[in-house]
């Protein structure tokens, strides 16, 4: 696992950026599109709202979520109207290639079915990412995949459910997909984190984030976080 190190949030935030950015030009040269799936959060949204400023070839990407709240369309809980106010209205991706998470569905089992298929039918059987953001909860989880979960435990799909976590049941993309994916992009930032990156670093599979496949993976974080560091 790689880690740099940057002053502040808003400096993860901008590289994370520059760094996705450069991935979708190199992916769309070589495949002809550049599939990527985020994650929610703070520093993400800034990242994101830079992100619409960089130079991407928007044709030919393919925008998907990690992990998404049950909640109603526009709630304040709801990654995807984060998403829309930092990214969807300032870069010009069509409807049909911004893919929500349907969790407004009243089955939502065959609802997370549906959006494995569709994430298939876009990046392959078995679906590959070309790239996946990821954030670190202070408890050691990733996209919606929490501590005692039995999401942890799901090998079968790529999509599944979550029981309910702080106030919310979730979808989420399973370990299967997120450990295909070409690169894994971990955005880590705030003091609350630290000792969870440094368990993440080390390798602990006991937490959620550390069955995240590590060897195509690059922590951008803040000195906060990572405190014992020199920022670069």
């Amino acid at each position: 696992m790689e880690r740099e190190v940057l002053i502040d949030a808003a400096a993860v935030a901008r590289q994370a950026a520059a760094l996705i950015a450069a991935d979708a030009r190199e992916a769309v040269a070589a495949r002809g599109r550049f599939v990527v799936a985020v994650s929610g959060g703070h520093t993400p949204w800034i990242m994101l709202r830079a992100l619409a400023g960089e130079d991407v070839p928007w044709d030919g990407v393919h925008l998907f979520q990690v992990d998404e709240r049950v909640a109603p369309a526009g709630d304040a809980d709801r990654n995807w109207t984060h998403l829309r106010e930092s990214l969807l209205d300032h870069a010009p991706l069509r409807p049909d290639q911004a893919h929500a998470m349907p969790v407004e569905a009243p089955d939502l089992a065959a609802a997370a079915a549906r959006y494995a298929q569709t994430l298939g039918e876009i990046a392959g059987q078995p679906p590959v990412l070309d790239l996946v953001h990821l954030g670190l909860g202070p408890d050691g989880h990733t996209a919606s995949l929490v501590p005692g979960d039995l999401a942890l435990d799901v090998t079968d799909a790529d999509v599944t459910l979550t029981g309910v976590y702080q106030g919310r049941r979730r979808m989420t993309l399973s370990y299967p997909v997120l450990n295909r994916a070409r690169r894994v992009l971990w955005v880590v930032t705030g003091g609350e984190k630290a000792g969870m990156l440094a368990r993440l670093s080390a390798g602990d599979t006991s937490i959620p984030a550390g069955r995240v496949r590590q060897d195509r993976a690059l922590v951008l974080t803040d000195r906060a976080a990572a405190p014992q560091t020199t920022p670069t």
